[in-house]
């Protein structure tokens, strides 16, 4: 897992395809053995003379023990040791009989001289080569380090697991996808280690951290340490000084903790005596040196291991050096507070409360409800309070949320309190209780107030409301309204710019709506204080427009960016949860059907208590599977897409009606999916969801009813065809999809082959490889039908798009295909590999008559001439399990 490059060059070296051979180097249980076990096991013995040794500290000491494996058992005696060397030589050459000698050395730091001696004097014969693995830090004999800086082998550092690699490794250990949040914090801990990995899932399995909802592991982020990590940590750490000891500690608590302030706390010396031992790591952040401990896992140990009395009173004493050296730095306010929350010494809740606020605002949920309820504690009043509530709202509480919001009802005696309470408990009661009824109280509430600013605050939460629930006239209005107002804060500015964006995506103004969002990005810093949630407004505004614009590249932006590794890190669900979402939108887009279900299961698992975006979770969950041809699962998300549906939340309509198309025409109920999307273009035409209705006509294309009449509901407008309508939408939605899928609709009413080939390359050039696939398959039908000399070439071309997506049933890849029974399909895939049809015949137990009988019938099914295009037309035709038919 996650070596194919690694293995590809150990077995080119060993092959003597390149070089006298490779060693690799790296830190214990990061795969070295296991990668020459693999390498070496790939090599034929019947034209390899293959020998295996590990070397270890028992034979360190012994002459030749190192290759004691390898070496006949009858040494003679009276040689000198260059005799005994010579003669090691030959009896090795003589064993291999002729054949090249591969020598494999695992641990090869680990050889006694003698053995090192002898593996050089291999590695300079020339029909040998020489495959080895050594670990980091360790002193390495002079001949085996002189097989590199001679040029005799190749010299690889091997390199941890990378982020996927290690989400892959998980899935195959678990037998099941893992979330992406779970399979971050793993990887950090292992630090991309194997072994150090599967000890951690052993661990969080044994302890019960491991849960699985929708098929997809989830881990509560708790660490048991097992006997078996303790050992393997142990290892590394060693026996510590009490001074050394004492660095780590305070590293452990600590990190990153500035290098002049652990000089200050302890002795400079046993900081570097740290240093040395590989303990610590000092890294250069901007003009300032930090101190990490060298693995993550270090920490776990270390402050497992720490009495609880220790440990408060070093937190007390970091609390202290930090305030002394004058917490100069943002992120000191809230490391200060969690020291002096854990220490016992917080007595300040403008500390804890502004504390709480940075962690909001940095999107940890639960450290920032820890400091916020501690503020509360400690006589915060009404200020902690809402923000408690504020977050318990974002942590899937809603109900206790209101309850702390009551405790202190009393304290609203300002217009401006009156303003925050309203819109966080207006915020709790709307989206996290479900009561539509909010907004009318919101609005009442909101004319009472004369502040200026405290209105415009509470019209912003309206305005979102507003569109929420598909009252988009006057979402607009209020927005504009707030923006006209220069008293208005820039939390409820940026908030109604979000709402005049979002509606501006879903009516195709991609452009507006883009610059309103980069706008609202660029002003962060000033809101994110006092409303960082307002970065949901934000990425379903950008999230909207960029799908819709088919822009898979801006989708890949913000699945990268700063705040998906917040809301990731920090449990921040709604933020991970809709990220997750857009992300399976684009790998659906994409063709890459896997990673579309497997990402929207795990934005289902961690909705599953979130009601605002689970329902759209469970609609992009059926998408996929409807994709992948699994109905049994697409039928069950769409039930529960509509179980889970806030009617609060029916801006998100388009979404779910179209894939409760694509669930309908994975039955083969291709007809009530048809008439479903004509029925969404009608009430999308009458909202004015213009970016959305050109997707739901292209769905209608797709189906093969480029053809049907379309008109908006309501009636007042007459009928038009799917083809003219997409054509009069390119002068409405921005960008370069519009008029592509107007091109789609045109070529398919045409029925011209080659124009859809050419859409089909457009496609895939924007990286839409499933409208691609789809546009060429009924290309290739269309051909076939005119018995087309560009059959073969537009064959070929869906041959390629189908190896670039995953795994695809959709109408238009199957009921466009020819179908092949399961004789004419073994024949001809035979006959396309170059077996002639007397071989074929005596194979399979027929006549050649009746082969060539069976070939015919291939041939007018696909629409060629003869064997000279049947690879390509065999190639293009999916096979049983939906993919592209593939040449062994």
């Amino acid at each position: 897992m996650g070596r194919t490059k690694e293995l590809d060059r150990l077995i080119a070296a060993a092959s003597g395809a390149a070089g006298r051979g490779i060693f690799f180097s790296g830190t214990a249980g990061i795969g070295k053995s296991r990668l020459l076990r693999e390498g070496v096991a790939a090599l034929p013995t019947d034209k390899y003379a293959v020998w295996s040794a590990s070397a270890n500290i028992a034979t360190a000491g012994l002459p030749f023990g190192g290759l004691a494996q390898v070496l006949p058992a009858d040494q003679p005696a009276g040689l000198s040791p260059a005799g005994i060397l010579r003669w090691a030589v030959d009896a090795l050459h003589q064993q291999a009989a002729g054949r090249p000698i591969v020598l494999a050395i695992d641990d090869a730091h680990l050889l006694d001289p003698s053995s090192a001696a002898l593996v050089y004097l291999i590695a300079r014969s020339e029909d040998a080569t020489v495959l080895g693995t050594l670990r980091n830090g360790e002193q390495v004999p002079l001949p085996i380090r002189a097989l590199w800086t001679d040029d005799l082998v190749e010299y690889v550092e091997l390199p941890p697991f990378s982020p996927a690699d290690t989400r892959a490794l998980l899935s195959e250990i678990l037998t099941g996808p893992v979330d992406d949040a779970s399979a971050d914090r793993l990887h950090r801990l292992s630090a991309g280690n194997a072994l150090l990995l599967r000890e951690l899932v052993i661990a969080a399995q044994a302890g019960d951290e491991l849960s699985q909802s929708y098929g997809v592991w989830r881990w509560t982020g708790r660490l048991e340490l097992a006997p078996s990590l303790n050992d393997l940590i142990d290892a590394r750490i060693g026996q510590l000084e009490q001074g050394v000891q004492t660095v780590v500690e305070f590293v452990a608590l600590g990190e990153p903790i500035g290098l002049e302030l652990l000089n200050r706390a302890t002795d400079r010396r046993d900081v570097e005596l740290a240093e040395e031992r590989s303990l610590i790591t000092v890294v250069q952040h901007d003009r300032r040196s930090n101190v990490r401990l060298a693995h993550p896992l270090y920490g776990e140990v270390v402050r497992h291991r720490c009495p609880v009395t220790r440990t408060r009173r070093l937190k007390a004493e970091l609390a202290d050096l930090v305030e002394a050296a004058g917490a100069r730095r943002r992120e000191d306010l809230l490391r200060v507070a969690v020291w002096r929350l854990d220490s016992g010494t917080a007595q300040v809740p403008a500390l804890l409360l502004a504390a709480a606020g940075q962690a909001f605002g940095q999107y940890d949920v639960p450290l920032a409800a820890r400091l916020a309820r501690a503020a509360l504690e400690a006589g915060g009043g009404y200020d902690a309070a809402e923000l408690l509530a504020t977050i318990l709202m974002f942590g899937d509480q809603p109900e206790e949320a209101i309850g702390v919001l009551d405790t202190v009802a009393a304290e609203v005696t300002t217009d401006e309190r009156r303003a925050r309470q309203l819109t966080v408990h207006g915020m709790i009661s709307y989206w996290g209780l479900r009561d539509e009824s909010t907004v009318e109280r919101v609005s009442l509430a909101a004319s009472e107030l004369t502040d200026p600013a405290d209105r415009a605050r509470v019209r912003s939460f309206e305005a979102i409301m507003r569109l929420h629930r598909m009252d988009c006239d006057e979402a607009v209005r209020l927005s504009r309204a707030i923006l006209d107002r220069p008293a208005a804060t820039v939390a409820a500015r940026g908030l109604a710019r979000c709402t005049v964006a979002h509606l501006q995506a879903a009516q195709g103004h991609f452009e507006l709506s883009g610059r309103a969002v980069a706008g609202v990005a660029a002003e962060a810093a000033q809101w994110r204080a006092d409303m960082p949630y307002l970065q949901l407004a934000l990425e379903l505004a950008r999230g909207t427009g960029l799908l819709l614009a088919g822009n898979l590249a801006g989708v890949d932006a913000i699945a990268a960016d700063e705040f998906a590794d917040l809301a990731d890190a920090g449990e921040f669900r709604l933020g991970t949860g809709y990220l997750s979402i857009v992300r399976a939108q684009a790998a659906r887009l994409r063709g890459q059907t896997g990673d579309a279900l497997r990402t929207s299961l795990g934005a289902c698992a961690v909705l599953a208590n979130s009601p605002a975006y689970a329902s759209l979770a469970q609609a992009e969950r059926a998408q996929a599977a409807a994709l992948r041809g699994d109905v049994a699962q697409a039928e069950a998300a769409m039930i529960e897409s509509d179980a889970t549906h806030l009617p609060g939340m029916a801006v998100l309509y388009p979404w779910r009606e179209q894939a409760r198309a694509t669930v309908l025409a994975a039955r083969g109920r291709t007809d009530d999916a048809i008439e479903s999307l004509r029925s969404l273009v009608g009430r999308l035409w009458a909202d004015g969801f213009a970016g959305h209705e050109v997707h739901a006509l292209h769905d209608l294309v797709r189906l093969g009813a480029a053809e049907v009449a379309v008109a908006p509901a309501g009636g007042g407008t007459p009928p038009v065809t799917v083809a003219h309508r997409m054509a009069a939408l390119t002068e409405i939605v921005d960008g370069p999809l519009p008029p592509l899928l107007a091109r789609h609709a045109a070529a398919a009413a045409a029925r011209s082959g080659a124009d859809l080939l050419a859409v089909s390359n457009e496609f895939a050039a924007a990286d839409l490889y499933l409208f691609a696939a789809e546009a060429a398959a009924t290309g290739v039908a269309r051909l076939r039908e005119d018995r087309s000399a560009l059959a073969n070439q537009a064959n070929l071309r869906l041959g390629e798009l189908l190896q670039r997506c995953d795994l695809v049933r959709t109408p238009a890849l199957w009921s466009r295909q020819p179908v092949l029974t399961d004789r004419e399909r073994e024949i001809a895939t035979l006959a396309a590999g170059g077996t002639p049809s007397r071989n074929i015949a005596e194979q399979l137990y027929l006549s050649t008559r009746t082969v060539e009988n069976h070939l015919q019938r291939v041939y007018s099914k696909l629409g060629i001439a003869g064997r000279a295009e049947l690879w390509a037309a065999l190639r293009a035709l999916p096979d049983v399990d939906g993919r592209s038919g593939r040449r062994d």
